[in-house]
């Protein structure tokens, strides 16, 4: 079990919210904003949160409940609550111990871990972390090449499912980040860092675990032939030379035996198409409003993706998570799960593995409430007869999940 960190817990921590408050005073501007930011205005960013606030739910009164069970099954495994931990690149950044700490928290927690791509942690480090599920989120970075030595190494490792991302064909304008330095940060010349180093010598816990660490890391799963593991200030350029497109996940299923997951779609169309390609699940995600500003709520979406599917895949969904009302609200409109992101890096940026746990105890916990409250007995017995909203969502085939338009 994680040691108690008394900096992370009751009542100093009794929220998300309370996390994200001693990351922003343990890291610097640019490190902590990289984590927080979004694309452009950060509309998307903020209507992710914001979205959940339109979906109220519809208790049962007078329901006594023993055993609340919150268990339930993606792509085969059984997790402790319907929640994963999703991929965060540059987690190391954010503390040294990383993805090899995300993933031993989600693990003793029951549930499952999600590494990137931009891991500053070697893969087999991070499997042999977790005693739970890890799957590995695929990025072309490097090209086809190293991208066959990564998964080579992940199915030898004992990752259990891939995960596909779509929607990153360019890196997205984060507005934040070159205000703040994040490139000047990560590249070599000293010169370039002088205007941002009273900021960083205003973090001194975070700058000597990072100087402790060895700087800047490496991506350890980028193992490009010939020129060894690609450098962090290389990402942003590469990925508009990685676009992932259908036919790409076609020669992906032949040299990945294991299940697909498909993240990153916010239409239908897109959904269909993921299942017709064999995908095994899709996560309705707009990459936490990092990407394209402007674009749908991934909670907005959800309906009609579901909708699309028919059950022929499992849904999961990702974006502005920040309680564990949240998680039930998604799963009453018709996700298997959710994927946690910024919840619990949070948490890690604050105190390492264990300000993860602490995020993923926070949400359990308010889970287990929102469920006892409701009147229902197990996350399977959720659907949308739970919950009303407002501004007429709904997906073409129910109409419980609406009220009219003028409702306030």
């Amino acid at each position: 079990m994680t040691p108690v960190n008394h900096a992370v817990s009751s009542p100093r921590v009794v929220n998300i919210e309370d996390l994200r408050v001693l990351a922003q005073r343990r890291l610097p501007k640019p490190v902590f904003d990289y984590l927080d930011g979004g694309a452009e205005a950060e509309f998307t960013l903020t209507e992710n949160c914001r979205a959940f606030r339109d979906v109220f739910f519809r208790p049962r009164g007078a329901v006594g409940i023993v055993d609340c069970d919150l268990k339930t099954r993606v792509l085969g495994h059984e997790l402790s609550f319907p929640a994963m931990l999703a991929p965060v690149g540059y987690s190391r950044l954010m503390h040294p111990g990383g993805e090899v700490a995300a993933a031993r928290a989600a693990g003793l927690a029951g549930t499952g871990y999600i590494l990137s791509t931009i891991s500053g942690h070697k893969l087999e480090d991070v499997k042999a972390a977790s005693r739970g599920p890890v799957w590995y989120q695929l990025y072309l970075l490097g090209g086809r090449e190293a991208a066959e030595g990564a998964l080579d190494r992940a199915r030898r490792a004992g990752f259990s499912a891939l995960v596909i991302t779509v929607d990153t064909p360019v890196a997205g304008m984060r507005e934040r980040d070159p205000r703040n330095g994040m490139k000047e940060l990560l590249g070599p010349s000293l010169l370039a860092k002088i205007p941002y180093v009273p900021n960083i010598l205003a973090h001194p816990g975070w700058l000597a675990s990072f100087l402790l660490d060895g700087g800047v890391p490496k991506l350890e799963n980028i193992v490009r032939p010939g020129k060894g593991s690609m450098e962090l200030i290389d990402v942003a350029t590469a990925l508009s030379q990685a676009v992932v497109t259908w036919e790409d996940l076609r020669w992906i299923r032949g040299v990945w035996s294991g299940p697909i997951v498909v993240k990153g779609l916010l239409t239908g169309d897109d959904a269909r198409r993921a299942a017709d390609e064999g995908a095994a699940a899709v996560v309705v995600s707009n990459h936490g409003g990092r990407q394209l500003d402007s674009v749908s709520p991934s909670l907005r979406a959800l309906p009609e993706v579901i909708t699309a599917v028919n059950g022929q895949v499992e849904v999961l969904m990702d974006g502005g998570v920040r309680r564990g009302s949240d998680i039930v609200k998604a799963i009453c409109l018709g996700a298997r799960a959710v994927l946690i992101g910024r919840a619990y890096a949070y948490g890690l940026a604050a105190a390492g593995q264990s300000g993860v746990t602490r995020a993923i105890e926070i949400l359990r916990c308010d889970v287990e409430r929102t469920l006892r409250l409701l009147g229902c007995p197990s996350i399977r017995d959720l659907d949308r007869s739970y919950i009303s909203s407002r501004n007429g969502w709904r997906s073409s085939k129910d109409t419980t999940c609406e009220e009219p338009s003028d409702t306030t």
